[in-house]
């Protein structure tokens, strides 16, 4: 009889979901001449947006432990952007990623049904499955202009379903639900008992200047989430928040002092700053700019490429889905486009929806024009080999 190793063992008895995507990111983000895989825009540097008196201001940050559910003021100003919330609404996290692991580790246990949207970040979709939950992918579909099919979301939810995820606006493809909509979502929620996850920290991203609503005060068995990484271009700050009914406030604390203790103090004393109203207007008129100049200079490329490529244009983020068409998986893709052109994008392949490639294109429009000219070139080439 053959003995299994430890090493087998161990493999039969945790069948792990890698986060694709963000494991593809890390391995070759830093590697590349022209990254454009990332989902924010241009980054700032802390000496671009701070006023001498606000950069004494970090200086003098303690580096003591900070308050583990996040400084009071910083919770007042997140609270402050949603209407009827309070501090004791707030639990200000290690980026979004750190919220929405709280929420899942907090909401689900093994065998429970979970629904979320495909094409989409695929975060809550690995954690449910590594946790052994039911994950149930609703597709949206290009043909549908990646509009949420809310007949389908109705169809597929049942009184066995624990957790709805919904990003919105929507990571990968752009677009935002409208209030009629978020409406039957949460009437949907409503008919199960579901719990709503809604993540959106592509608030703040529309082109037109106007703020999607938050889902928050619709539903009382409601979580969410953001963070100062999208929408602001200080994705490095690593400070998010989550934002519910302050009992699941507290149940989600006890998973985050397990987790991380507190998010930094100086993270947070910027994120006070960035969240001063005319600070908070300044960064999102930023973000803005960078992704309506780097959307138009790749609708234009687009049009340039003979029928090579096409796009469902979105009305929000700094990132583009775009189709191609000739036949290699976009991870093969992707992955000749970073030997042969040295640019990073990301495949559809790791966001649910095969055959696509996701560019980020809030950047100075100099760079997108350059990488993606390099995406051009690259491809006649593929084309003449096969």
């Amino acid at each position: 009889m053959m003995m299994m190793s430890k090493k087998d063992n161990l493999h039969s008895s945790m069948q792990f979901q890698n986060f694709e995507l963000e494991y593809f990111q890390s391995q070759f983000e830093r590697t590349v001449e022209y990254n454009l895989a990332d989902s924010s825009v241009k980054c700032l540097s802390t000496r671009e947006w701070l006023s001498e008196e606000e950069a004494e201001q970090l200086l003098s940050t303690g580096l003591f432990y900070p308050e583990v559910n996040g400084t009071g003021l910083l919770r007042e100003r997140i609270a402050a952007l949603y209407p009827g919330a309070t501090a004791n609404n707030v639990l200000v996290t290690v980026g979004a990623a750190q919220a929405n692991c709280m929420v899942v580790s907090t909401l689900l246990e093994r065998g429970d049904e979970v629904i979320v949207v495909s094409p989409g970040y695929r975060q809550v979709w690995g954690l449910a499955k590594n946790l052994g939950c039911n994950v149930k992918e609703l597709q949206l579909l290009p043909e549908e202009n990646w509009r949420l099919n809310l007949d389908r979301l109705a169809a597929m939810t049942s009184d066995k379903t624990k957790l709805i995820a919904i990003v919105n606006p929507n990571n990968p493809t752009g677009t935002v639900l409208a209030p009629d909509e978020m409406k039957q979502v949460v009437e949907t929620c409503e008919r199960s008992g579901a719990w709503l996850h809604a993540d959106e920290v592509y608030r703040g991203t529309e082109f037109h200047g106007v703020e999607t609503p938050s889902f928050w005060g619709q539903y009382d068995k409601l979580i969410c989430t953001n963070s100062l990484s999208k929408a602001y271009g200080l994705a490095g700050l690593r400070i998010g928040w989550a934002v519910a009914a302050p009992e699941m406030v507290g149940e989600l604390w006890r998973r985050h002092e397990y987790a991380v203790i507190a998010a930094a103090g100086p993270s947070m004393t910027l994120a006070e700053i960035a969240l001063q109203p005319e600070k908070r207007a300044m960064l999102l008129q930023r973000q803005r700019e960078l992704s309506r100049n780097g959307h138009a200079v790749l609708e234009k490329w687009i049009a340039q490429q003979e029928g090579r490529f096409s796009l469902h244009k979105p009305v929000a983020t700094s990132i583009a889905f775009v189709r191609y068409y000739f036949d290699m998986p976009s991870v093969e893709l992707v992955d000749y486009l970073r030997k042969n052109a040295s640019v990073l994008v990301a495949p559809g392949a790791y966001l649910g929806t095969e055959h696509h490639l996701r560019i980020t294109v809030g950047y100075d429009t100099a760079k997108v024009e350059t990488a993606l000219s390099r995406i051009s070139a690259a491809i006649a080439e593929l084309a003449i080999a096969v």
